[in-house]
């Protein structure tokens, strides 16, 4: 059997992190939902997503193929819901579909908006991602589970005596380095990935999980639930945030209940608001309507799409969204939306050329043995029209 993960319209409300990805490519808890699902059914996946992001993700079908919405995260009922569906069946949560099964001519024309099927319903709480916010705050959840899915039936690799570890879920993998640094686990687990590392003096207070190949700096104070993915390096103070792969927030400064995308880099001495002075509910940019959004959140800081960074000492407002492969700098305060491939930094902005972009982003991806090559380039290229509206402002 074929595993599908599909992108419904949540592909529009997740955005500018979801420009640059299908769904269930986000990272939330350890994994990506899609490993998410290839870890629990024992197979591999592929994506039926945008046009424009197929050749990177491409879809594979079989005979046998089980479509699975992508922004939705397993767990043991909905498995089992999913696992017993037969051809031509489908799984509904109210008016969303989960999961349809369907032979290789049914599949080929697919549409998660057609009601042609014999429905089954699915009424049980799951997680869901529908907007950014969703990322940090179910984060703490996810990340629950996945250490579970992880690290049962396993053992630990050792730290040195110089570590304290508090508490019992506690996991490391083969080739972890850590010396000096507490690991607290009584409010939540703590995985450290494959060859990462922990620097003298650091402070972790889970839930918390470093992917593998990523290092923390010395004297880094981290919150729960945190999650740092693969070949990142962070330091300084961070509480509830998601950091997807590839990037850096190495220097001190805050970043607090926030999502930053791939290949970012947060400049030395830079902070996040995540409430604002008068504790009122937070909006963020919404690219679907095109409008600020209410959140229904308190603690909301920076969404921060892929490929975007910012100068030193930057200060990001409350509820602050970054589109992609933009450049923020200066010594005021950005707006609160900052479009894809803007550069610069208060309210004035140019526009980032795609050829700069490319130059730096040459630069950037051989430091993490990666190649920079036509399939990033042409999903960049398709960013930069789709988001052209929203640079109208400048």
């Amino acid at each position: 059997m074929a595993i599908i993960l599909f992108d419904d319209n949540a592909h529009q409300t997740l955005r500018p992190l979801t420009f640059t990805r299908p769904v269930a490519d986000l990272r939330i808890g350890i994994l990506t939902i899609a490993e998410k699902w290839a870890k629990h059914l024992n197979t591999g996946y592929s994506f039926k997503t945008q046009p424009y992001l197929q050749a990177k993700f491409p879809q594979r079908l079989e005979n046998d193929n089980l479509f699975i919405n992508g922004s939705y995260c397993p767990d043991e009922r909905l498995l089992e819901a999913v696992s017993n569906l037969r051809i031509d069946e489908a799984l509904f949560n109210g008016d969303v579909i989960i999961a349809a099964r369907l032979d290789k001519n049914s599949a080929e024309t697919f549409d998660y908006a057609s009601k042609d099927f014999f429905e089954r319903k699915f009424e049980h709480e799951v997680t869901c991602l529908r907007h950014p916010e969703d990322i940090f705050s179910k984060n703490n959840t996810e990340l629950r589970k996945d250490f579970k899915l992880l690290t049962v039936g396993r053992t630990s690799a050792s730290l040195t005596s110089t570590n304290t570890i508090i508490g019992n879920d506690f996991f490391a993998e083969e080739g972890v380095v850590a010396e000096c640094s507490t690991f607290n686990t009584t409010n939540g687990p703590i995985y450290l990935g494959k060859h990462t590392e922990v620097w003298e003096g650091t402070n972790i207070r889970g839930g918390f999980a470093l992917c593998e190949h990523s290092q923390v700096k010395m004297g880094a104070k981290i919150y729960g639930a945190t999650t740092i993915g693969p070949y990142s390096r962070v330091g300084g103070e961070i509480s509830n945030a998601v950091i997807w792969g590839f990037s850096s927030k190495g220097h001190d400064g805050f970043l607090g209940n926030s999502v930053l995308g791939e290949w970012c880099n947060i400049g030395a001495d830079s902070n996040n608001s995540n409430l604002k002075n008068n504790y009122a509910e937070v909006k963020l940019w919404d690219y679907a309507t095109g409008h600020f959004r209410k959140t229904g959140l308190q603690f909301c800081g920076l969404i921060m799409g892929d490929h975007s960074k910012c100068g030193i000492n930057t200060m990001f407002n409350t509820g602050t969204v970054v589109g992609v492969s933009a450049n923020v700098f200066g010594s005021t305060m950005p707006i609160n939306f900052v479009p894809d491939f803007g550069w610069g930094g208060g309210s004035e902005f140019e526009i980032y050329s795609i050829k700069k972009m490319f130059d730096t982003a040459a630069l950037v991806y051989p430091r993490r043995d990666r190649v920079f090559d036509e399939a990033e380039k042409d999903i960049l290229k398709q960013v930069f029209e789709l988001t052209k509206d929203y640079r109208e402002i400048y």
